[in-house]
């Protein structure tokens, strides 16, 4: 059955592969989009379908929230503001955008209900992710203390001082907020979920992982990781990686997480329910680093590690996708890491980018955000 349905956020780099997904199964597909500079810079609506009906407008103006929802069936709210490293400075800006957003929207839905609300969460809500100790026992309020000195571990460690190895973390571990993006987007998720069953409608939370895939906001540094490494690499600098390079980390393709909200906009099993989307398999962010140089033919740029840690961040979170796998029937077709890689590099290769994460750095380290 064909469906009108709002993407907030809708062209951000996640929206454009949505709505993409959503039009080839023959559904209306509308955008409200604010077109922040810095995650769109010159693009506009580029890489939209000339088929998308796009409302420009912020999702705190009511007046633009009420022209969006008008005749539409679901709704996928995307619109955020992304960024852990920059929600701890740009405080206001991030709680008005995510949090007050949120409520401007499900303000003009309690008027004007929908069928269903999916919205994009985060695995920052987790803080660290799930931990098993030298005993066996499974943690999972694992907490990281300040290093003692440069021989001091990176990972946590239990009462006794060992060294807690990271597990897979389900969707029914404690959530541990270390940073303002990860208050906002546990708060747009409760919103959702909160509301929605108020008020008759249906809601879903996806808690995305690592997002990666051609289309990123090369010039923002407060994206995805892999498009920071990439701008870093296309201008001739080695990525720059905090900490030792070696926490852990899941990369989701962009496609397979388009796939995921389609499921979660259709299945009966979904209302109500969270969800982590994730590839299922983790890497050092080091490794990754060295493999997306190779496929931009950088091998020599080998990461800059940088010893220090940012405030908000976390050590290991890897996830687990059963819940999604039975119940949505959940499955990554984008498989091999390699061949993915190298269609970014080919992607970037054609792109111009701005490097803008030194300056980045610099701005946590002028609040002492970076130690």
């Amino acid at each position: 059955m064909t469906e009108t349905i709002l993407i907030t956020g809708g062209a951000g780099f996640i929206g454009r592969y949505v709505s993409r997904a959503l039009l080839a199964q023959g559904h209306h597909v509308r955008v409200l989009d604010s077109f922040l500079e810095q995650v769109h810079a010159h693009r506009g609506a580029d890489g939209l379908d000339s088929e998308v009906e796009i409302i420009r407008g912020d999702v705190r103006d009511s007046d633009a929230v009420r022209r969006a929802i008008k005749g539409v069936d679901k709704i996928v709210h995307l619109a955020a503001e992304v960024g852990v490293g920059q929600s701890m400075y740009a405080v206001d800006r991030y709680v008005s955008v995510n949090d007050h957003g949120t409520a401007v929207l499900f303000q003009q839905l309690i008027e004007n209900p929908v069928k269903r609300v999916v919205v994009a969460s985060s695995m920052s809500v987790y803080g660290e992710g799930m931990y098993r100790d030298a005993d066996g026992n499974m943690v999972e309020d694992a907490v990281r203390v300040p290093r003692s000195g440069p021989d001091a571990p990176w990972d946590p460690v239990d009462a006794q001082g060992r060294p807690l190895v990271p597990v897979p973390t389900p969707e029914w571990k404690r959530t541990n907020l270390a940073s303002v993006y990860a208050i906002g987007k546990y708060v747009q998720e409760r919103l959702t979920l909160t509301l929605t069953n108020a008020y008759g409608m249906e809601g879903v939370a996806l808690r995305l992982w690592n997002v990666y895939g051609a289309g990123q906001a090369l010039s923002n540094p407060y994206t995805g990781v892999l498009a920071i490494f990439a701008a870093r690499l296309q201008n001739n600098q080695p990525p720059m990686i905090f900490e030792d390079g070696l926490q852990r980390r899941d990369f989701v393709h962009v496609e397979d997480v388009a796939r995921a909200f389609l499921l979660a906009l259709e299945s009966p099993k979904a209302v109500g329910g969270v969800y982590n989307v994730a590839s299922g398999v983790d890497r050092t962010v080091q490794e990754v680093a060295a493999d997306l140089a190779r496929a931009m033919g950088r091998d020599g740029l080998l990461p800059e590690i940088t010893g220090k840690t940012r405030a908000g961040d976390i050590r290991h979170n890897i996830p687990d996708i059963t819940k999604i796998q039975q119940e949505l029937g959940y499955r990554t077709e984008r498989t091999d890491f390699t061949a993915d890689l190298a269609e970014l590099a080919e992607w970037v290769a054609r792109q111009q980018s701005l490097d803008k994460v030194s300056q980045a750095r610099n701005e946590l380290e002028l609040r002492g955000l970076v130690a």
